[in-house]
C-alpha cells in the first residue's frame, strides 16, 4: 500500500494483481447507496461483472455508463449523471465507484466534488495512464469550449484501487499513451528510473508493469501529500503538458491520446530547456530518444499559432505569466516565468 498523506484526507494507493475481484476488502457497507460511473467499452470488459458481484454481496448499487471519449467530459454528461442521482434519491453518504481511465475519473470526481457539496467516491482506474498518474491528487474536471479540464476542483478519493491485470485488455495505443507519464515521472524526479525505461522500452512486450506503476505512485503521492492544490511543488507534473493539452485541442481528443500529446509536449519542453542552458545536450539527446522509442501517431503540418492560441488559453497562466515546466538536468523540474512565445513556437518546430 501507498499512503498519501493529507491529514484527514489521506488515503491508500492499492497496486495489487486482481484487486478488482477482490473489491469488497477495501470498501465498506454499511447500507450506503453506491453508483458505479464508468464507461461503455470498460463497462462491457469490467463493469457488468463488477455491477452483478458487487450486488451479489449485497451492495445497494446501481449503475451509468457514459459514451467512450474525451468529450464525454462535458457539461451536458455531467447534468445527466446528476439528473439521475437526484432522482433516485442518493443523498450525503452516497458512494461513487469511478471505473475508468482519466475521462471518467474526472467526471466522476468532479461530480463526487460538487453533488450536495462532496459525496464519497473511489478510483478504480482501468488505464495505464489513470493507474500511474490521474487517479491519483484528486484533480477532477470538464473540458468546455474547446478547452481541457477548465471546470474542476480538487477533491480527494476515499482511495484508489489499481489493478494491473486490467492492462490485458487495454488497446495498444492506450498502453503507449500511459508509457508516455511513466517518462515524465523519470524526467522529473529520477534519473536513473528514466534511464531504466530506456532499457525496458527495448522490449515493450516484456515491461514490467507492476513495478513501473508503483515507482510512478509512490512519487506522485510524495508529491501530492506536499502540495495537494498545487501551490508550487505539485505544479512539476505538468511537464509536458503544456504543449500536450495544446496539441490535444488542435489535433482532436479522439485523434490522439493523452499521453501521445504529453509525449510530443515533453520534447518541446526538452528541447526548450536545452536552448535555456538548463539541460546539457548529452542529457536532452537522452530524453529525445526514449521518446521516440514509443510508437507515436505521426503528426505534421502543424499550424503553429493555432497551437500558441490554445497555449494562450491554458489554466497554467498566474497573472498573465506562464508557468511553463523545464529540467534542469535529468531527474530534476522547476517552474519557468520566462519562457518567450518565440521559443515555444520554435520548439513545436522541432515536432514535424
Amino acid at each position: 500500500m501507498i499512503n498519501v498523506n493529507l491529514d484527514r484526507r489521506s488515503y491508500q494507493i492499492i497496486v495489487k494483481d486482481g484487486a478488482l475481484d477482490s473489491l469488497v476488502e477495501h470498501l465498506e457497507n454499511n447500507g450506503e447507496k453506491w453508483i458505479l460511473i464508468s464507461q461503455d467499452s470498460i463497462m462491457r470488459y469490467h463493469g457488468n461483472k463488477l455491477y452483478d458481484h458487487l450486488l451479489n454481496q449485497g451492495f445497494n448499487i446501481s449503475k451509468i455508463s457514459i459514451q467512450d471519449g474525451e468529450t464525454s467530459k462535458s457539461l451536458e454528461v455531467y447534468t445527466e449523471i446528476i439528473s439521475k442521482m437526484l432522482k433516485d434519491n442518493f443523498d450525503r453518504s452516497s458512494i461513487i465507484l469511478s471505473l475508468g481511465g482519466g475521462v471518467v475519473g474526472d467526471i466522476a470526481g468532479f461530480i463526487s466534488a460538487t453533488y450536495l457539496r462532496g459525496i464519497k467516491y473511489y478510483q478504480i482506474p482501468t488505464t495505464l495512464l489513470a493507474m500511474v498518474d490521474s487517479s491519483i491528487g484528486g484533480k477532477t474536471g470538464l473540458n468546455f469550449s474547446n478547452t481541457k479540464n477548465i471546470i474542476g476542483s480538487i477533491y480527494q478519493p476515499a482511495g484508489v484501487i489499481v489493478d494491473p491485470q486490467l492492462l490485458r485488455t487495454l488497446p495498444k495505443e492506450e498502453v503507449i499513451s500511459g508509457l508516455g507519464e511513466i517518462i515524465k515521472y523519470g524526467a522529473i524526479r529520477d534519473r536513473d528510473f528514466l534511464l531504466k525505461l530506456s532499457e525496458w522500452f527495448d522490449n515493450l512486450d516484456g515491461f514490467p508493469f507492476m513495478e513501473a506503476i508503483k515507482h510512478c505512485c509512490r512519487i506522485k503521492a510524495s508529491i501530492v501529500s506536499k502540495d495537494e492544490r498545487e501551490g508550487d511543488l505539485r505544479r512539476i507534473l505538468n511537464f509536458g503538458h503544456t504543449v500536450g493539452h495544446a496539441l490535444e485541442s488542435y489535433i482532436g481528443y479522439d485523434l490522439i491520446k493523452h499521453g501521445e500529446a504529453v509525449s510530443y509536449g515533453m520534447k518541446c519542453s526538452s528541447w526548450i530547456s536545452k536552448e535555456m542552458g538548463l539541460l546539457e545536450y548529452n542529457d536532452y539527446t537522452i530524453i529525445n530518444d526514449i521518446i521516440s522509442k514509443l510508437p507515436l501517431p505521426k503528426i505534421k503540418d502543424l499550424n503553429i499559432e493555432k497551437i500558441i492560441e490554445y497555449i494562450a488559453s491554458d489554466k497554467k497562466y498566474d497573472k498573465g505569466v506562464l508557468n511553463f515546466v523545464l529540467l534542469k538536468g535529468l531527474g530534476n523540474a522547476i517552474i519557468s516565468k520566462d519562457v518567450s512565445r518565440e521559443l515555444i513556437y520554435e520548439s513545436i518546430k522541432v515536432l514535424e
